[in-house]
């Protein structure tokens, strides 16, 4: 029972680090639907019939609102992403050992694979894991 409450916490843990990355991927996804707004407003626009029109007005204030919305979610999405950095930062600075701190950072900040922080930390990846368990009973996200 005690080893199932540590793997459920331990996977809150995660998930709650998971966070920051989380909020990078939706910004690129909001960044490649406003390119695609802004590509498809270089075109002249397609009507059922296959032939080419002008743009109305129409086209042009439903174009600017769409973009205007896109554009909205992007800063409230980057907003969320810095509040969840600063949060998680926090909580990781807060662990008594480098390595350990240094392995949350390496994995939930930067978003690296566990060979690569092995790599950079100069230890054997079975080392990383055992330092990310260790981190992970260490801190707290409540």
């Amino acid at each position: 029972m005690q080893t199932e409450n540590l793997k459920n916490e331990n996977n809150a843990k995660k998930s709650y680090l998971r966070k920051y990355r989380e909020h990078g991927k939706r910004i690129k996804r909001i960044e490649a639907e406003i390119d695609e707004i802004r590509s498809m407003k270089m075109y002249p626009s397609m009507n059922n019939d296959g032939m080419p029109h002008g743009s109305s007005q129409n086209d042009l204030s439903s174009y600017a609102a769409v973009l205007q919305e896109r554009e909205e979610e992007l800063y409230r999405e980057g907003v969320s992403q810095v509040q969840s950095y600063k949060d998680i930062a926090f909580r990781i600075s807060r662990l008594e050992d480098q390595d350990e701190r240094d392995v949350l950072f390496y994995r939930y900040i930067k978003g690296y694979d566990w060979w690569k922080i092995a790599q950079i930390m100069d230890y054997s990846e079975r080392w990383i894991y055992e330092l990310h368990g260790r981190a992970l009973k260490k801190m707290e996200i409540s």
